[in-house]
């Protein structure tokens, strides 16, 4: 171990210098958590610790201008730009005569291993308050700035694992989908057929929220979630959660009270879908944690310049310990084995982060177990003299809209295209399929599709490459393309407009939705013009 050498002076010319010779100094240098060293005001080192020599990994020559202001040979700024000798911290301090900390610094030792410290180079001055050194201290941080790195891989890794997640579950829940769709068409379906196909459309719906969920907490923890707010009505926020949750509702045979406030309309800066979600999901809450036929209370009103919407339900409670918990990722208030159904422990951590992002704040209040809970959301009123246009979407009917167009439907899942498919004739479709990229293209050369539908994860050749190859035909710049992908984040949608997609529709598509889409399409077959007769196929 080297022992601690403090330096002099000796041998140059006499000017004010640090000279240290009490020995209680250099204990004290010595029993310092981080490195330690000093400079005179010339920056030759005077003295230091051997946790500065751990540091740097050499031990620097006393009072030689090989060695100004730092053991180190080799430094570097966090963002990887090397750092004069000249210009490090210590330097600073004894030409501004300033203190410089809590300065990252990255040290090479001769050994080739990289450091990372933080510098704090304070000034020292004599009685008379002259100039006459400084004192660096070097806290090394290289365990926690690796520990910060394998955080970030952690969470890197964590959202490939949920994207890669939630496209694997989507392709299984896209047939699903469609099927119940198909049957729903159908009107001669027996009172018992008709409430099992209800019961997978609600069980599958619900799967598809989890996971919705899942990849929106995602994004908003690393601030990849964006609001697309416009002036809503508040009565519109709360029909459209009812929408969403009647079905979870009712069959609990819950008594559902709601109450909005009277006209004048009060109206939010808002994103219409997310508030929604923000209400859906308290009311799922509610009825998932209260026993069956309890009473649920939903409720609107104004409170000064706030809007206040309060979602009180008889249900188990909640201790008075997890109040400060509650909006915590993976909280869940009773874990017993009946309550299984009470979902991931997410859901209230979205709520509590869409919320904040609209300006806004929740809060929990309970007596405890068995007494009930209550969640209020506080959200502030934009004031607006017009009345904005009613956004609600209509259901479509039984059947469903309509359209008539030359549809190439590519995808390698065999059930999602069969059930697609038959969805997409009945519409009205002329229809062809493909199960990989390269059939794709020589099929779309042949029938000259006016819509694709193309899957992303295909064989052979995928969704982007095929999208790209059609897009560089003379008959392919017209085509309608629409991605139908389990992959749905927002990088995954930018993506796919590179390539030339024009819509971009997550699996489990909903059919209505597709239904509308194509029905709302103008297009002009590939290669000939309006009212020419379509080649025969």
């Amino acid at each position: 171990m080297t022992a601690v050498r403090l330096g002099s002076a000796r041998g140059r010319k006499q000017k004010p210098t640090l000279q240290w010779t009490d020995r209680q100094f250099q204990t004290l240098l010595e029993s310092l958590p981080a490195g330690a060293f000093t400079c005179d005001s010339d920056g030759l080192i005077t003295s230091y610790n051997r946790r500065a020599v751990e540091f740097w990994g050499r031990e620097p020559k006393l009072n030689d201008p090989m060695d100004r202001f730092c053991g180190s040979f080799k430094m570097f700024s966090s963002d990887g730009s090397p750092i004069r000798h000249d210009q490090c911290w210590m330097a600073l301090a004894l030409l501004n005569d300033k203190a410089y900390n809590g300065c990252e610094i990255i040290v090479e030792r001769p050994d080739g291993q990289l450091l990372t410290g933080l510098a704090h180079a304070n000034p020292i001055h004599d009685d008379s308050g002259k100039l006459v050194g400084a004192m660096n201290f070097l806290v090394d941080i290289t365990d926690r700035k690796r520990a910060e790195a394998h955080e970030r891989e952690a969470d890197r890794s964590k959202d490939e694992f949920l994207a890669t997640l939630s496209h694997e579950l989507r392709n299984p829940l896209a047939p699903i989908r469609n099927a119940v769709r198909i049957l729903q068409l159908k009107t001669s379906l027996s009172p018992e057929s008709s409430w099992a196909l209800e019961v997978v459309n609600r069980q599958m719906q619900q799967m598809t929220r989890l996971i919705d969920d899942l990849l929106d907490v995602s994004r908003i923890t690393r601030n990849k979630f964006e609001l697309r707010k416009a002036t809503v009505e508040l009565a519109e926020v709360v029909l459209v959660a009812l929408e969403t949750s009647r079905p979870l509702l009712e069959a609990a045979g819950h008594d559902l009270t709601v109450t909005v406030p009277p006209p004048p309309p009060i109206y939010l800066d808002a994103d219409l879908t997310r508030l929604a979600q923000v209400l859906s999901n308290l009311l799922n809450n509610a009825a998932k944690y209260t026993e069956p036929g309890g009473r649920i209370w939903l409720t609107a009103e104004r409170q000064g310049s706030d809007a206040v919407f309060r979602v009180r339900d008889t249900g188990i409670g909640i201790p008075p310990e997890m109040l400060t918990h509650i909006f915590d990722m993976f909280t869940k208030v009773d874990r017993s084995p009946e309550r299984v159904q009470g979902g991931l422990g997410i859901g209230l951590t979205l709520v509590k982060r869409l919320v904040e992002m609209h300006g806004g704040t929740v809060e929990a209040r309970s007596e405890g177990r068995g007494q009930g809970s209550e969640f209020i959301i506080r959200l502030p009123i934009v004031i607006e003299e017009f009345c904005p246009p009613n956004r609600l979407k209509k259901e479509a009917g039984p059947e469903g809209p309509t359209s008539s167009f030359r549809i190439l439907l590519v995808e390698d899942n065999q059930d999602s295209a069969a059930t697609l498919g038959l969805l997409l004739r009945l519409m009205g479709n002329d229809l062809r399929f493909a199960h990989d990229g390269f059939q794709a293209v020589n099929e779309a050369s042949e029938f000259r599709p006016e819509v694709i539908l193309l899957d992303i994860g295909l064989p052979r050749m995928d969704g982007y490459e095929v999208a790209r190859a059609i897009r560089q035909k003379p008959w392919g710049r017209s085509v309608v393309l629409i991605a139908i992908t389990g992959w749905g984040q927002e990088g995954d949608r930018l993506r796919s407009r590179e390539a030339g997609f024009d819509h971009h529709l997550v699996k489990p598509v909903d059919p209505a939705g597709l239904m509308e889409l194509l029905a709302s399409l103008h297009v002009v077959a590939p290669g000939r013009s309006a009212g020419e007769p379509a080649p025969s196929a």
